[in-house]
């Protein structure tokens, strides 16, 4: 059974992932470990040493107290969209978030995380603004964010960025796994920029090689990468987009400036975030 990580404030944003989380775990078959996560204080031992301890005892007893009233809310969730069956363990772990998840990875063996994030209209936000884009970096699982504005429904359409790489072949056979528990296709999209080293000989053996695949592959010529991935997502209407992450800087910037534009819409769907070695 796969294990899915949760980590959560019982914020909106984070209860709005849960559903998310449920349904994502009943397409995998799954089991969810929710996570909730706080901050300790930084004391100067110097002032505070004699009650330093009782400090921290009296935080942890309160955040279990928020723990164990919130826990309930969330089991009345999943039994309202009948997935009460769904297994669910709890963690309550004081310190840093991104240390507290990459603990709980290592230890839980976790499959795959599910988060919220708070950049509901806004790409930018959500990959370096938002608490899950410090995470996203951090982590050796695939993570699946979740905006606020993104709303659970059937899966039928997955977007998949690729480089027709090898990593990006691995990536596409666990992304075809999922979408064949839900029954979605699978669109490809390959961005030819004037620095591209991608043969058609390459891309036709691609083709070949996953033609009885419920896959499509689509390759648009251009430089202005944010703006073809963007236009891809609306046109191909894509439920869930998934991408490799290589390094921060190079996934971050195809998500910038154009969301200052009048009239530009929402791309609040979930990102599927797979990394590379």
């Amino acid at each position: 059974m796969k294990k899915i990580l949760f980590p959560t404030d019982f914020s909106e944003v984070a209860t709005n992932a849960f559903v998310h989380a449920l349904e994502f775990a009943k397409i995998v078959q799954g089991e969810l470990i929710l996570l909730h996560s706080y901050d300790l204080p930084v004391f100067d031992e110097q002032f505070f040493h004699e009650n330093f301890k009782e400090i921290y005892d009296s935080l942890e007893l309160l955040q279990f107290d928020l723990f164990k009233d919130e826990i309930p809310k969330l089991r009345t969730i999943a039994d309202g969209h009948h997935l009460g069956k769904i297994k669910m363990t709890h963690r309550l772990m004081g310190g840093d978030l991104t240390s507290n998840i990459k603990k709980a990875i290592q230890e839980d063996e976790i499959d795959f995380v599910v988060m919220g994030t708070s950049g509901a209209t806004d790409w930018d936000a959500f990959f370096v603004g938002s608490k899950s884009g410090s995470v996203i970096m951090g982590i050796d699982v695939p993570m699946l964010c979740i905006p606020l504005g993104a709303k659970h429904k059937k899966i039928k359409t997955i977007g998949y960025r690729t480089r027709f790489k090898d990593e990006d072949k691995i990536a596409l056979k666990k992304v075809l796994n999922i979408a064949k528990k839900t029954n979605a296709n699978v669109k490809c999209l390959y961005v030819k920029t004037q620095y591209s080293d991608i043969s058609k000989d390459t891309i036709e053996k691609w083709e070949k090689e996953f033609e009885q695949e419920p896959i499509a592959f689509f390759v648009v010529t251009g430089d202005e990468i944010k703006d073809i991935v963007l236009d891809f997502v609306l046109e191909k209407k894509i439920d869930v987009l998934t991408m490799l992450t290589y390094k921060r800087g190079v996934f971050a910037d195809i998500f910038k400036p154009r969301f200052a534009v009048n009239n530009t819409p929402n791309f609040e769907i979930p990102i599927l975030e797979i990394p590379v070695d």
